[in-house]
């Protein structure tokens, strides 16, 4: 099945150029990979996103995180905001698999480095989680080493969206959810960066959902008569650039991505782990001192906003992609839930862009 993105339905969402795929795989080095479980009550997954094709234990990144609303599970995010730096894979899963998912990374980096807990100290894995427990037997812990080591392995620049890898037990807006991504060109007079998103949607009420500004969620929930539930989701946020940034101006960056939350109707609620966690490819931080100082690149604080108008527009857009390429889900006990696409066509619902 073809996987359509918002922009199929003729919604251009910003102002700012594409990246050539409009994928978080557009910033240079950068590879997804998932793994779908899909089997009766399981209906869950694991999405792997690679920073770069190098050793990222060897050749850490500048990094942050940011809390947009604490109701999470995220591991490795301390370390991350303390030392600015990122030195595995990210990986996305659902809550009660973040141990084996922390495991599996901690193996896939163990491998290739004999010297951690020798002659080095240990390694820091940075996983992410959103609670699928409405579609998927979350009790089951389906999810297994092989299938994370699976999803790192054959990660690749094409991006799989909708109800895949993470996203495949996941509700947005009381719809199917799941994952999408975007990205944005900046250009400035030192050169041109791109900025790139993955999501993985699982929060918001249908009637709050907007689309290009159209309250469509309005129209929706008067159809579904009721049948939207309650806003007690999470939205895992991954930002990649390659744009010269210090982690604290990539913090900054981290904390408009909730503009582009807002802009598809999220109030970010009390139940809802809404974590963003980016990084920036420019560049390499060696595990080891090099004797002597090392250099930071970093743009103008005159330049940054730039980037947050990128992040939002990104995030805007990789949420609805996330919404439109998904497939409609039947999982744990009979629970299902629709795509948007689906319930649009059912009642002749059309965007305008």
């Amino acid at each position: 099945m073809c996987q359509m993105r918002i922009r199929d339905f003729g919604i251009n969402i910003g102002n700012l150029e594409l990246g050539t795929k409009n994928s978080i795989t557009d910033v240079h080095g950068v590879t997804v990979g998932h793994v779908t479980l899909n089997e009766g009550p399981i209906q869950t997954g694991v999405t792997a996103i690679l920073p770069h094709q190098g050793s990222i234990f060897e050749e850490k990144l500048i990094a942050s995180s940011h809390v947009i609303n604490g109701f999470g599970k995220t591991m490795g995010s301390i370390q991350l905001e303390e030392l600015g730096t990122l030195e595995t894979p990210i990986v996305l899963t659902n809550t009660l698999s973040i141990g084996t998912a922390a495991d599996s990374v901690i193996n896939f980096i163990l491998r290739d480095h004999p010297q951690i807990g020798r002659t080095t100290g240990t390694v820091n894995p940075v996983i992410g989680e959103c609670n699928d427990m409405i579609l998927n037997d979350i009790r089951a812990q389906a999810v297994k080493k092989e299938h994370v080591l699976q999803a790192l392995t054959e990660a690749t620049t094409h991006v799989k969206e909708g109800s895949v890898g993470a996203g495949r037990g996941m509700v947005c807006y009381s719809l199917k959810g799941g994952v999408g991504t975007s990205s944005r060109i900046i250009r400035l007079p030192h050169g041109s960066y791109t900025i790139g998103v993955l999501v993985v949607t699982n929060f918001g009420q249908l009637s709050d959902l907007k689309i290009g500004g159209q309250p469509v969620g309005i129209q929706l929930a008067e159809i579904q008569k009721g049948e939207e539930g309650t806003d007690k989701g999470s939205v895992m946020i991954i930002l990649a650039c390659d744009l010269p940034v210090t982690d604290r101006q990539l913090n900054r960056i981290l904390k408009r991505c909730s503009a582009g939350l807002a802009r598809t109707g999220s109030i970010i609620s009390n139940g809802s782990g809404d974590i963003a966690l980016g990084f920036s490819t420019f560049t390499k931080i060696p595990h080891n001192p090099i004797g002597r100082p090392l250099s930071i690149a970093s743009i103008h604080e005159e330049e940054i906003d730039h980037a947050f108008r990128a992040a939002g527009e990104a995030v805007e857009e990789a949420v609805l992609n996330s919404l439109t390429a998904a497939e409609p889900v039947t999982g744990r006990d009979g629970n299902y839930r629709a795509s948007l696409r689906e319930l649009m066509q059912s009642y002749g619902i059309t965007l305008k862009g």
